[in-house]
């Protein structure tokens, strides 16, 4: 759960026809590029001769950080008569730091968006957010931890590194303590040194909401797969270098953008996504590297409640156990 891999098999195409548990128009690849949190549905057809093949994945990192760098691998054996190959055929990878390969993989999945499988992008966006994603550190004192400059790392958005609180936000969100949470959004100060604290974000229900992810170089830049719970996102652009709000959006694709629940944020680049917020309750937004997420890399949506029953938060069950990290 820390690394994006890629993934290929000996001498088999793949054919990627959904992802995230959505159609997508079909890619035939000698490779994918998946992240942790994401899912692929994948069609291979076995039309080599009958032996075996071997199926390999590495990292796929593209930062200067430390990563496992090993090779993990299966067997594809067909059925049938036929003797034990001597040499098993390997399939050919990309390199663990080739971003070219990844973005040759990712910038062709596009919806299906047919007339059995429409989609429905958001055009009147009422709720825009910015989000700066960073590497930071920690100040240890007298500078007794193992990282750089004697300190911890960490992680943030908005230069907030999300401390979980001890009591849960959703149950603070039910009424059920006296628990007030900062309930503010964004700073522009990018430093190495965040503010640690419990924020989050309220949405009216209904909204069209649309949030950039930004790269940072802060520490070490590196590819982010975002991981929104709750809801299923349009990714209707991404690029390199600061987003730019007047000439950025003119190259969104709202023709047939995946509808996905996680997603790159390009290293040193961005990732803008949009989505109805049509599901009232809290959410969670993090960051699919666990590292990153346990260093802070995190925050809360909080979609509030529509007018009618259908739009409004189940209240909590009579069993619902206490959650505390106390």
């Amino acid at each position: 759960m820390n690394e994006e891999m890629f993934f290929a098999i000996a001498d088999h195409n793949l054919t990627v026809v959904a992802q995230d548990a959505a159609y997508i128009k079909p890619i035939t690849t000698p490779y994918i590029m998946i992240t942790p949190g994401q899912t692929m549905d994948i069609l291979v057809t076995a039309n080599q001769p009958p032996s075996h093949y071997y199926i390999a994945a590495t990292s796929f990192v593209d930062g200067n950080v430390a990563f496992h760098n090993g090779t993990t691998t299966a067997i594809l054996e067909y059925n049938g008569n036929y003797s034990t190959p001597s040499t098993t055929p390997f399939p050919t990878l990309p390199d663990h730091d080739d971003d070219t390969a990844a973005e040759n993989f990712t910038k062709q999945v596009r919806a299906l968006a047919s007339e059995d499988h429409p989609i429905s992008v958001p055009l009147n966006i009422s709720t825009s957010m910015y989000i700066a994603v960073a590497i930071n550190e920690r100040i240890c004192t007298n500078s007794s931890c193992a990282g750089p400059d004697g300190n911890a790392l960490a992680a943030s958005l908005n230069n907030i590194s999300f401390q979980t609180p001890s009591n849960s936000i959703l149950q603070a969100y039910y009424g059920h303590t006296t628990l007030f949470f900062n309930f503010t959004g964004d700073v522009a100060n990018n430093t190495i040194y965040p503010s640690f604290g419990t924020r989050v974000r309220m949405i009216n229900y209904g909204e069209g909401v649309e949030i950039v992810f930004q790269g940072t170089s802060i520490i070490a830049p590196e590819n982010h797969p975002m991981h929104l719970h709750g809801f299923s996102f349009y990714l209707v652009g991404t690029g390199s270098g600061n987003f730019n709000s007047t000439t950025s959006p003119t190259t969104y694709n709202l023709v047939d953008p995946p509808e996905v629940n996680t997603s790159g944020v390009p290293k040193n680049g961005w990732a803008a996504i949009r989505f109805v917020a049509d599901n009232p309750g809290v959410w969670f937004m993090h960051c699919h590297l666990e590292r990153h997420a346990s260093w802070g890399m995190d925050t809360v949506l909080i979609v509030r409640n529509g007018n009618t029953s259908e739009s409004t938060i189940r209240g909590p069950p009579a069993y619902m156990p206490s959650c505390s990290n106390s």
